[in-house]
This record gives C-alpha cells, structure tokens and sequence, in this order.
C-alpha cells in the first residue's frame, strides 16, 4: 500500500496504513539485513515522528519534497536514480546503496525460492533496507511484468491475457481486474508493474498479439481502465496503488509484416491515428510511466526519436511521469552487444529519464557519468529525469511507507480474486460457430474430452507464467478446462478424457476438443511461415471426426489462426483465447450457465497469406472484427459483424470543445471533448460541425457519417454513457486545414 503525501489523516482513512513499517524503521534495520530475504519487522501502530529535512516532511507539497532534495543530491546520486537493474544482477547486494540505484526490477525468469508471496515480500524488503541505508535514505521503485496477473508469482490469480479482456469489450471489468492486480502485486511490497500494452496489433503474425486488447485503437484506449485500477484515481492516495506503464510506445503492433522489433512503416497521420489514441488516453488518466518500443518508426528507433519521446510524448500529450526503455534496448541502439557512450547520450538526449540496463550496471554509470561530465548530456536533462522520477516515489507515499503491506499479502490467489477471473474468461469466450445449436451442452451428456491444452494450466496461461516464454504443464495453481468440465455436469463419471483422442466411438452426445497454441512470448512467438494448427491437434481433430460425434473446438491460442480448412468439420467453434488460471470460465460457458457475449478484438483472416486483415481495409476475413454470436443465434453462412445499437441522441444538455493538437502541412490532428453539463445522465450523444472542405481520414472514440460538408460523429459504445459532469473525448486526423469550427452537441 502507498498512502498519498498529500494527504493528511490517510491512516485515519485506511486504517492498514498503521500496519506499514514506516522508513524510520526501517533505516534503523537496514545495516542488519543486506543479504537474504528478510526477517519481517514487526507491526507498529504508531506513525514515524516528524522527519528533520524538508523532503522528509509529508505534510509539504511534493514539489517543494523534489526540489529539496535535489539540492541535496550529488552527480553520483542522480545518475543511480536513472538506473534500474536487474535484482540478481546485484552481486554483492551492498552495490544497490554504493552505487545509489534508483530501481530494481525482476525480469521475465526471474524468480525466488521458495517462489511464493511471502518470499517475494521478504526479498522486497531486504532490497529496501539496503537503499535506505544510503545517506539520503532514498527508497528503490521495484518493477515487474505483472501483465495478466502478478504472473512471475506461484499461486497468483491470473488473467485472460489483454485479447481476451478485449473480447468482453468491458473497461468496468478491466478496471476491476487491475485493482486486483494491484493487491496481489502490493502483498509482494512490489511497486511498479510494466503493464498494461497499448499496443494496436496489426498484423497476427506478430508473436506479440495476445499482449493487444485489440486491432482498433478505440479498444486498447478504452481499456486503459486498467491504468485506473493499477494506480486508483489518483496515485498515491489509497490502499494498494501500484505505479502502471503504459507500452510500448510507439507503433510496435504495426511492424511490416508482424516482425518482433521490427519496422513500423507509416506515415506520421497513420501513426497518429492508429497507435496514438491509447496513449494519449493513458496519459489523460495520469498514468506514472511510459516504456518504449524496440521497433522503430520509418527506420527511427524509438529509444532514439526525441520527436515522438520529448516533443509529442512529453510536450503535445503534457506526459509528466517518467520514460523507461525496454530490457537492454539502449544497448541496441547501435546494433551492437555492449554499451557505448553515444548510445546512453542519445537515449537520454531522446527522452529517456530510467535506463533498464539491467546487468552491467558499472559500465553504465561510468559511461553516463562521461557523457554528463563532457557535456555530451546536459545537466539540465539529468535534473529534469530525476524530478520525474522522485515525484512518483514520493506520490507513491514510498519515503513514508517503503515496506510490503502484509495486509495484502494473503490476497495472492484469493477466492474473491479467482471469482473475478472466472468472471472475466467466460466474458472473453468468443462464439464463432454453432450449427444446429450443439452449445449449450447439457450438463447429462456423454462427454468424450480432448486435446493437448484440455488439462493443462500452463498452455491455457501461455507466456509470462512463472517464466517469461511460459511452458506446458502444471506451471502454477488452477483449474483446467477439463477439470472445469467436470466439475460442471452432473455425473463426473460421464466424461471421459484422452489427450490424443484415442478410443472414441459414436456413443457420446459430444467431442470437446481443447487445442491451439503453446506458451510463446516475443520473438518466439513470430510466425512468418504459417498459423496452423499443429500436427498433434491436426491427428486428435481427425479422430473425434472419424467417430461421427458432433465436434466443439474450443480453441486456446494468443491469436487468430488459420483454420479455414478444418472448420466445416466442426460443429461449434469457441474461442478462448489464453484464459489464465480459471478454466472454469471456459465451461460456463460450454454448458449455458452463461451465454457467450465476447466480440472479436480482431479480424479473423481466411488464411495466413491475407495478413495483414484489419477492419475497414477493404479485405473480407472469415470472421469480421466485432463478431460473436450467442445462444439462439442462428448459424451465419457468411459471418457479418453484430453491431452495438447506438442511441439517436435529441437534443440534450452537453457541450463539445474543439482543439487542434496537431497540425502539419495538408493536415492536421483534433480533440473534441464532450461534457455533460445537465442535471440528468446521458446515455448517449453526437456532435456535428462544418468541415470547411476539410476530409477526415481516421477517427477514434466514435462513430463518424459526413453529408453535405458537414461532420457528425456519435459516441462509441463504451463512452456513451455520461453522469452530470463527466466528459468523453473523441479524436480525429483530417486533410486540409483545421479553422476553428463550432461544434454543436446533442445528447440523450
């Protein structure tokens, strides 16, 4: 937990406050304890007496904090603040307080032993201790990749992966499951989770899809809820806010060809329009910090485009957090292993205020030290990435509060935690197809199971699971589609299982075949050459075939796949994408306790030669973006997109903002923000104005019609919805200049 600085009477207002060991303390045990998970330090009621120095008065705003400090800081001090390593790459441990490190994090396969929340929460603590024990006691921000749950943890709840929570086209549910994640990550003591992905995947292909909530950019900006979740509305200023990230900015779903760290080849409107419109929204919510992409722009690496980073990340969208690269990316900036001088300066110059070296932290500083020294970086940037950086471990409350809550820690893996992911799988769970009405199943069938990803939690979670590329098997706690299904009918005894699909015949009412995907993550996870099914599940669908049972194919995998061929021989088809630990949620739904309500997050292509398939390109997929069928829906010879009904707004009482945000020759970038200025709520509205000859080229956040040179764009479905005073902001790109148009607003 982190209680806001600004506040006074938090520990009135979250009585679990008390129960955090306050940064006196811990100071005071911090020479005991620099190696080895730490003794837990015992529970104090009473808050820390009055600090002596500015910075260390709660009571002062937090600028006034930074600014003292920084007074305060030599060269050496500020430039650890701007590195964050990797926490076994700290050889000795005493290097955290010699070298003045800002930032520790876990990476990918990093872990401890026992792999546990309480494990976690002790190594939290002793690295903690060890970096209040510096003269200025500056406490270190830790980061994870909690990107579908606290996923490096043993035991922890974890989510569909971002596809998946696209698919339910629900941000109250997103915001909901951050929240939860930030409790599993604060009973860790861990700070700073990298997540979540606003990426805008293009392109399946991409070995990164599943971290996409989807292939339009109104539904990765719809669901940066989780932001809110994370963070609380304001950081800082309850239990369990935990610093977000979003990433990677920008323009990494947009690679040609799908290509991990690839090129992103557009033009700056394209851009704008496509990949941009999440992170502004991020940033509108406050989000802490921004991480950035391997990929480059037009040849332009991201960790070196101060254009995108300082001008349109910094200056245009007023982000006021801190920038952090991607694991070793600055060390990549010349193509080579091996920091150089040039390649820190650049970054830095660039916009990058927290380097993650992660290992050869020494050569880092010493090289940053040069090129501060030299000039090379001036000492005005050094100040600017440090205020940006302690600002948030201040609004974090760490200075006050720097050790694990433990009152959080038995949250990991709770009951109330696993019945929020069940609920967010069986909203995921996507109906494509269902001849003669085979789901819902009854719950008295004969049941024949199959399928390597049926009774297997690991290929159900796929990457980032205790591991970064993940890995089959029984990788950490849950429940398996199959052992959701048995758990769901009436007589256990009914369904019987066999991975391959051996020895079936005609006696049962149904075959579920559970296939797909194995755990990938970037990199691994590219598929240039195909996205077909396997040969395993190739062999297990022809024996369910053969037997003449009807056949439901419930597909796991972190993408659209190339089963164009196979699917006539299916009866249903549900796509579960990577439902996490509670496959409990996949049978809800297979036998109708809860009808199917997912919408694809992506178009589904015909077959691997039509990538790149999206929305509005002219192409027709097999299955359109937007899709989902219910029960009672009959089957589709041709799918056609369901479309949300949109309110006909009359005239109401809102009002709608022009500004330009942008502009470039031929073009320009706008904002409209609508507020309802009534005393009702709307449910609904649109906004119309004169476009001066003006055309627009894309849109966001809404539904745009033209007629006789006038614009009218009416709300999304996720952002119709106002209370008295709320606002809602839609966005557009447009040839031609901008003027300053009127807008005239109606709502319902």
């Amino acid at each position: 937990m982190r209680l806001s600085p600004h506040h006074d009477g938090a520990a009135r207002r979250f009585p679990s406050a008390r129960r955090r060991v306050t940064a006196a303390v811990a100071v005071c045990v911090a020479g005991l304890v620099l190696s080895g998970p730490a003794t837990a330090v015992p529970e104090r009621a009473a808050a820390a007496p009055a600090a002596g120095l500015p910075y260390q008065d709660a009571s002062l705003p937090v600028a006034d904090r930074v600014n003292d400090l920084l007074s305060r800081m030599t060269l050496d001090d500020k430039l650890g603040q701007m590195t964050q390593i990797e926490k076994d790459a700290l050889v000795p441990r005493s290097d955290l307080a010699a070298y003045r490190i800002g930032s520790v994090l876990s990476g990918g396969d990093s872990t401890v032993s026992p792999n546990n929340a309480q494990t976690w929460a002790d190594t939290y603590d002793s690295l903690q201790q060890t970096a209040l024990a510096t003269p200025l006691g500056i406490p270190v921000i830790y980061g994870i990749d909690a990107v579908h749950g606290h996923n490096a943890v043993r035991g922890a709840t974890l989510y569909p992966h971002n596809i998946g929570l696209g698919a339910t086209r629900d941000p109250a549910l997103v915001q909901r499951v951050g929240r939860a994640v930030a409790e599993e990550i604060s009973g860790t003591g861990i700070d700073w989770d990298f997540a979540p992905c606003l990426c805008v995947a293009r392109d399946v292909r991409w070995g990164r899809t599943y971290e996409s909530y989807g292939e339009s950019p109104e539904l990765p900006s719809a669901m940066t809820t989780f932001v809110t979740g994370l963070q609380g509305d304001t950081l800082g200023a309850g239990p369990a806010s935990v610093l977000a990230t979003a990433k990677h900015y920008l323009g990494d779903g947009g690679t040609t060809a799908g290509v991990d760290q690839g090129d992103t080849q557009l033009s700056e409107a394209e851009l704008r329009a496509i990949h941009l419109p999440p992170f502004k929204e991020a940033v509108r919510r406050g989000v802490g910090s921004v991480m950035l992409s391997y990929s480059r722009w037009n040849g332009v690496r991201s960790h070196a485009d101060r254009y995108l980073v300082t001008d349109v990340l910094k200056g245009e969208l007023g982000f006021t957090g801190f920038v952090v690269s991607d694991w070793a990316a600055v060390d990549q900036l010349d193509g080579q292993s091996g920091f150089t001088g040039a390649e820190i300066s650049t970054a830095v110059n660039a916009g990058v205020d927290m380097v993650m070296v992660p290992h050869d932290y020494k050569k880092f500083l010493g090289l940053l030290r040069g090129e501060v020294t030299a000039g090379r970086i001036p000492q005005a940037r050094i100040d600017d990435a440090n205020r940006r950086i302690l600002t948030k471990k201040f609004q974090l409350g760490l200075f006050e509060h720097p050790l694990t809550d433990r009152s959080f820690t038995a949250t990991v893996g709770s009951a109330a935690h696993r019945s929020l992911a069940r609920q967010a799988v069986r909203e995921s769970q996507v109906l494509l197809k269902n001849d003669g009405g085979v789901l819902p199943l009854a719950k008295s069938a004969r049941l024949f199971v199959a399928g390597k990803s049926a009774d297997d939690i690991g290929n159900q979670s796929g990457g980032w699971t205790v591991g970064w590329q993940g890995r089959s098997g029984p990788v950490t706690d849950g429940t398996t589609v199959l052992q959701g299904i048995r758990a769901a009918v009436t007589d256990p005894s009914q369904v019987t299982y066999d991975r391959y699909g051996n020895g079936i015949d005609s006696g049962y009412t149904a075959a579920v075949a559970v296939v797909g995907e194995t755990p990938y993550a970037e990199g691994r996870g590219d598929r240039p050459g195909g996205l077909g099914l396997d040969q395993e599940d190739l062999g297990t669908l022809a024996r369910l075939k053969a037997s003449g049972v009807p056949v439901v194919v419930v597909l796991v995998s972190g993408r659209p796949l190339d089963i164009t061929a196979q699917l006539p021989d299916w009866e249903a088809l549900l796509a579960s994408w990577l439902p996490g630990t509670e496959g409990a949620g996949v049978s809800d739904v297979l036998f109708g306790d809860y009808a199917p309500t997912g919408k694809l997050p992506m178009s589904w292509m015909r077959g691997a030669s039509q990538e790149p398939v999206n929305d509005g390109d002219g192409k027709t997929p097999l299955f359109p973006y937007g899709y989902g069928l219910t029960y009672g829906n009959a089957p589709e010879p041709t799918p056609t997109p369901t479309p949300t009904p949109t309110p006909t707004p009359s005239p109401g009482a809102c009002t709608a903002t022009f500004r330009t945000a942008s502009s470039w020759q031929g073009g320009y970038q706008a904002e409209v923000t609508v507020e309802n200025t009534g005393s009702g709520a709307l449910t609904g509205w649109s906004v119309d104005w004169d476009l001066a000859g003006a055309t627009v080229t894309s849109l966001w956040n809404g539904t745009l019609t033209t007629a006789q040179g006038r614009a009218t764009v009416r709300n999304a479905a996720f952002d119709g919805a106002l209370s008295p005073g709320a606002r809602a902001t839609f966005g557009f790109t447009a040839t031609g200049t901008a003027g300053t148009p009127t807008p005239h607003c109606a709502g319902t």
